[in-house]
């Protein structure tokens, strides 16, 4: 059984707990390509960028951040986590990151999504209203363009193209569009039904409750007569990394508190993080991997069992932290969690 691990990041830009040291867009865009760069070192298997367009976020462009990853990278995978579709162009998105999978020589992938932040349908000019179909229809389209160098469609939200080639092509053969789901059953339904490898954000309570989501995908799967093996699900799980247990989760609870209640004040159903249910969260049973590598060892390995993954990401870290701190965390992510996480799974 083969393990992938990796990151996915937002490159948050809150403030520094200690300074008070708010980071630029542009230093941490430029903080994020050696963030990558550190990931592919330690040998991490997927680093994956989420795209925003909010003051908390710094990449509205994760496709040119990606692009830049590439080109001192060797062996790690590039991803988008997530590419909003809904909001942008298939044929753009396509071409992007079949760009990508060029300069990266094969290593690029399009993870789409709804997209949880509504911020790019006014800026774009979507309407709210047309939320599902706006997805459904531009994941359709996209799967076309990939499958098709030349292009046939008739769009009722999309522009519609008669026979016109789309390039360039990407390097791969069968390049990878995974969909990824906060939890919803018909989204999920949805994505085993087209065949794709789905990616659940288990952000909240406890995430191996996706267990029986996940069996579904691959129930449904099976009856639609698909290859269980590209069937691939993977989870994305907030974290945090040190040398020292208590330390860890001493240190990541500020900036996931900034974070999590800047999102918070704008959902009439999101409450301010407490220091109890921070806790909860860090606990055995919760969502956040955060602690020394002996502990996220145990945790990541829990899930991956629960809900059968083919692949994890950890999500590091979801407010700002120090940049020296970040960098520190990849390597014990690669060089102590992962190897043993891989071992374990080898041996089943």
């Amino acid at each position: 059984m083969t393990i992938e691990l990796g990151i996915t990041t937002f490159g948050e830009t809150t403030p520094l707990e200690k300074t008070g040291e708010l980071l630029s867009h542009s230093q941490r865009i430029r903080n994020l390509v050696e963030e990558i760069e550190m990931a592919d070192k330690v040998g991490l298997d997927v680093y994956a960028i989420g795209e925003h367009h909010r003051e908390d976020f710094a990449v509205s462009a994760p496709e040119i951040v990606l692009a830049a990853g590439a080109v001192n990278t060797k062996q790690i995978r590039l991803s988008s986590a997530v590419t909003i579709l809904s909001s942008n162009d298939p044929v753009r998105v396509y071409q992007q990151f079949a760009t990508i999978d060029a300069i990266s020589n094969g290593r690029a992938e399009i993870m789409a999504g709804r997209g949880s932040f509504i911020e790019s349908f006014p800026l774009f000019g979507y309407d709210l209203r047309d939320y599902d179909e706006l997805f459904d229809e531009k994941l359709d389209m996209l799967l076309q363009i990939r499958d098709n160098t030349n292009l046939t469609w008739s769009g009722k939200h999309t522009q519609s193209v008669d026979e016109k080639p789309v390039y360039p092509r990407a390097t791969q053969e069968d390049f990878p569009v995974w969909v990824a789901t906060g939890g919803n059953l018909d989204s999920t339904v949805k994505i085993a039904e087209k065949g794709l490898p789905i990616a659940y954000a288990t952000i909240g309570g406890n995430p191996k409750a996706f267990g029986q989501l996940a069996a579904i995908y691959r129930e449904i799967g099976s009856r639609h007569g698909h290859d269980l093996s590209q069937m691939k699900v993977a989870a994305h799980s907030w974290g945090w990394l040190e040398k020292d247990n208590q330390s860890a989760i001493d240190n990541y609870y500020y900036p996931t508190k900034t974070e999590t209640d800047n999102i918070g004040k704008d959902r009439p159903h999101w409450s301010s993080m407490t220091y109890e249910s921070y806790l909860q969260q860090v606990g055995p049973d919760g969502a956040m991997f955060v602690g020394d590598p002996e502990h996220v060892v145990a945790k990541i390995i829990g899930l991956i069992e629960a809900l059968e993954l083919d692949r994890f990401m950890l999500h590091l870290p979801i407010g700002s932290m120090p940049h020296e701190d970040v960098l520190e965390a990849i390597r014990l992510y690669g060089e102590e969690v992962a190897p043993i996480v891989r071992d374990y799974f080898k041996e089943r």
